[in-house]
């Protein structure tokens, strides 16, 4: 017997893969999605046995690319966060668990650390990637091996890390994402695109320079920051910023809520796909969040601190 469908239906959806829709919905079933389009045509596709029906808005689920600790801000569904800290204790947001690695010694790194690391990863039993803090460069070069031999996800934080150092042992690429709140000169900008590395922008003087990181096409997410408690906080804390300068931006809004949801969820290696995150799509994770934003400009309203009603994780509601 199949599961029931469960309509949550809103006077706008967002997508984001797509264009808005107006008085929308998501169909789900169990933890994924069926389908998303206006209200009418689900009903009349589906046999709904449950409907929530939301005032405001049903955004794809926000992704935390740099987790500052604590429990998940509102609306998030998956994080980044290094274990031991306190946004890596498992609950019901998705995410990956990355074990920190400060071994300096490359002698200390060969008797017990790097087996110490294996047994860790091996012991998960959710999504695990790796750390590195760092700055020797033979560990550097053993842990992005050991990612690539155990297909794992890299964090690295370029607060740390030179570029150069980090690209040289091999640990830049797709499977890689790095935090960031420093500015990154051309050249850094230009290696990062060549890797395929996203960036997750933290609150700081790097986010003076997000109108040339779109720009130029850098994969861009959002990491939080202890003073910013949550990802839609710290990216209208971007927005903020920009105007500051006298920028405007053509889609900025847009932009900065794209990369709060599938560009965090690229990062974690968790977008698109059966199960994916950071967009609403047929077979996708049925995890989202209504926030309290209605308006013409449905991107702009998420950054004026709307309140979160709901976040919805792999199809269970948790109440704001």
């Amino acid at each position: 017997m199949s599961r029931p469908v469960v309509l949550h239906s809103a006077t706008l959806v967002l997508p984001i893969a797509t264009e808005p829709i107006r008085n929308g919905a998501v169909a789900v079933r169990g933890e994924r999605v069926l389908r998303v389009g206006p209200r009418d045509e689900l009903l009349g596709r589906y046999r709904v046995t449950e409907e929530h029906h939301w005032r405001g808005t049903i955004v794809a689920g926000l992704v935390d690319a740099y987790a500052a600790g604590g429990a998940p801000g509102p609306g998030v569904v998956a994080r980044a966060a290094e274990l031991g800290d306190p946004a890596a204790a498992p609950g019901p947001a998705a995410g990956v668990a990355y074990v920190p690695v400060t071994c300096e010694s490359e002698r200390e790194w060969e008797e017990s650390r790097r087996d110490a690391l294996i047994t860790a990863i091996r012991e998960m039993d959710r999504p695990v990637g790796i750390a590195p803090h760092t700055r020797d460069p033979h560990v550097l070069e053993d842990v992005a091996l050991l990612a690539r031999t155990f297909g794992l996800r890299l964090l690295v934080d370029l607060d740390r890390h030179s570029l150069a150092g980090l690209d040289e042992a091999g640990v830049l690429g797709p499977h890689c994402h790095a935090a960031c709140a420093r500015p990154l000169d051309p050249g850094e900008r230009k290696l990062l695109k060549l890797r395929g590395t996203t960036v997750a922008l933290r609150p700081g003087p790097g986010v003076d320079e997000w109108p040339a990181l779109v720009e130029e096409g850098i994969p861009l997410a959002i990491g939080t920051a202890p003073a910013h408690g949550d990802v839609l906080a710290c990216a209208a804390a971007v927005r903020a910023r920009v105007r500051e300068l006298g920028l405007r931006p053509r889609g900025l809004d847009r932009a900065l809520v794209e990369a709060a949801t599938l560009g965090g969820a690229r990062a974690l290696g968790m977008a698109g796909g059966p199960g994916g995150l950071g967009t609403l799509h047929h077979g996708g994770r049925a995890s989202f969040a209504v926030f309290e934003a209605r308006g013409r400009y449905p991107y702009s309203a998420l950054m004026h601190g709307p309140a979160c009603l709901a976040t919805i994780i792999s199809g269970r509601v948790h109440p704001a």
